[in-house]
């Protein structure tokens, strides 16, 4: 740059989309500040006086903890968030250290540099695992949480509050809202209520609107400023009138009320949605397949194989999509989940001893590779907890955060005995309306396992037919799944092919209305694969 060369104004980045991180300068060249981009342009033949920055500079928090008066911030934020400051030798403030703390170490890694003459930015060290601006500053969990599109801002709303509600912001500006939610919205989701407190621009508001629908109804709103942002709002003594605005937002609650006129594009949109087969093509001719934002449940009774009928699915949804799949198994712990899916792709039950003892290191990790190597499986480590509360933010969580497609929940029964208050009628109700809401709202397929209450009759596991009033509990499971699908085999008949053979009932079926008895299914002990197979008994009918 040029002696003659001074900033002119903001611009959006080509490179990386940020609405104004882009740099002009009066010479015509320009650079871009955002963390990671490093976007530049040269201009009149002049470079700019900084290389374009190929690689992250290194990890640099200089300065001092202290006020930073041209923007009505006291030494108190200044210090609860870890911002420092750079003096000029006139004693003027030169440049604001925001730091970003890692998620796991809670150390800081990363900073946002803010150059107060040219008003630029720029990003030193690691930014890979950190968290929003100022999450470290704050415990998970509370009333409130407030988020801003910009650090200043995040300083301001903490100022005008005296420090009394956590405050965060996001670290890529408007264009990379949604992503930085994403990838804490776990952490976000522990609060009661969020506040999203963005620029008042056509690119906030925007931002503002596609994050507010990432948490769970009625919990996000949106706060519109009568100023571009929050930090105009401290620096013009407008403490009150923030304060009110802050207050009566409003939760965000999406329209429900659709034109007739709009409901052509709805069915065309509809007509869209694929329908995935199951591996066992008689499963198809009653269901044709299954699809996204649709809730199957498989049921049984004990030992009946539901728990290797799901490992078949998310097998066949590894090899037969390219979707992210999020897996809550929880009778078994995660290497055990691993082992059994990998077994599906070996064609082999490597659990078994003399298995293992055949199959060398390599060959085993190939068949991680093929499977969890490729790096679309997510599974909820439950360390023996199964609380309602805890599995519905973790499903929702890999929904919108993970951007998983397709959900696995084994078993529904686990997740009710947790509960304190006793009543399974009334805990089967509210966990199955959440999960439905879940399917509902974030458009994922879900396969959820429950058990049979204990039959009058035959015993369900000595061949005993299935219906929906032998759900267990409630009737919520029947009224709320799109697809119920019952397991039948009799484990204790004397002949092996029929012992081994599981028939496949669909006793609800809401895209098509089949029903009845669909196919068979053999376990095969050696390979321990589902396969199709013939009725094993003489009149093709029953068991």
């Amino acid at each position: 740059m040029t002696d003659e060369s001074t900033f002119v104004k903001h611009e959006s980045c080509p490179a990386c989309g940020s609405a104004n991180n882009l740099a002009r300068y009066s010479d015509g060249h320009a650079y871009c500040f955002s963390a990671g981009c490093g976007h530049h342009e040269q201009g009149n033949g002049t470079a700019p006086d900084f290389a374009p920055r190929t690689t992250a500079r290194a990890f640099e928090m200089t300065g001092v903890i202290a006020a930073i008066p041209d923007r009505r911030i006291s030494q108190g934020i200044a210090q609860k968030f870890g911002v420092t400051v750079e003096f000029s030798p006139e004693g003027k403030i030169v440049k604001h250290h925001y730091p970003y703390y890692d998620k796991d170490s809670n150390k800081p890694t990363g900073t946002k540099v803010r150059q107060v003459e040219t008003k630029g930015f720029y990003a030193t060290g690691n930014f890979d695992n950190v968290g929003l601006f100022g999450q470290q500053a704050f415990r998970e969990g509370g009333k409130y949480i407030t988020i801003t599109e910009g650090e200043a801002d995040a300083l301001a709303v903490s100022e005008m509050f005296d420090g009394k509600w956590p405050v965060v912001s996001i670290r890529s500006g408007a264009s990379g809202a949604s992503k930085d939610i994403k990838a804490n919205l776990e952490w976000l989701e522990s609060f009661e209520n969020v506040v999203i407190c963005f620029d008042n621009d056509k690119a906030g508001q925007e931002a503002a609107s596609a994050v507010l629908g990432l948490f769970t109804p009625n919990k996000a709103k949106n706060v519109v400023l009568s100023v571009k942002d929050a930090g105009d709002m401290l620096k013009a003594k407008k403490i009150q009138e923030f304060t009110r605005a802050w207050w009566d937002a409003k939760p965000y609650r999406p329209d429900g009320i659709v034109s007739g006129l709009d409901t052509w594009k709805m069915l065309k949109e509809q007509k869209k949605v694929t329908s995935i087969p199951y591996p066992w093509a008689c499963l198809n001719e009653f269901t044709y397949g299954f699809r996204r934002q649709e809730l199957v449940t498989f049921t049984s009774g004990s030992g009946m194989g539901k728990s290797q009928i799901m490992r078949e699915l998310q097998h066949y949804l590894l090899m037969n999509t390219e979707d992210k799949i999020g897996i809550l198994a929880l009778e078994e712990n995660i290497p055990k989940t691993t082992v059994g899916i990998m077994s599906v792709e070996a064609n082999k039950l490597l659990h078994k001893p003399d298995v293992a003892e055949t199959v060398t290191d390599e060959e085993e990790r190939g068949y991680w590779e093929r499977t969890f190597g490729l790096d679309r499986i997510h599974l909820l480590d439950h360390f023996g907890s199964a609380q309602e509360d805890h599995l519905m933010s973790r499903i929702r969580y890999m929904a919108k955060g993970l951007d998983c497609k397709w959900i696995i929940l084994d078993h529904l029964s686990i997740v009710v005995s947790s509960q304190e208050n006793g009543d399974e009628r009334k805990a089967i109700d509210r966990i199955m309306t959440n999960l439905r809401s879940i399917v509902q709202e974030t458009g994922v397929g879900m396969f959820l396992v429950s058990h049979l209450k204990r039959s009058s009759g035959i015993a369900h596991e000595d061949g005993g037919k299935i219906s929906l009033a032998d759900l267990r509990g409630s009737q919520s499971i029947a009224q709320l799944s799109d697809m119920v699908i019952g397991l039948e085999r009799n484990q204790q008949h004397s002949d092996e092919q029929t012992r081994n053979t599981t028939c496949v009932r669909v006793m609800k079926n809401r895209f098509v209305g089949l029903t009845g008895a669909a196919c068979y299914l053999y376990y095969d002990a050696e390979s321990g694969r589902m396969i199709e197979t013939a009725c094993p008994t003489e009149d093709n009918v029953e068991f």
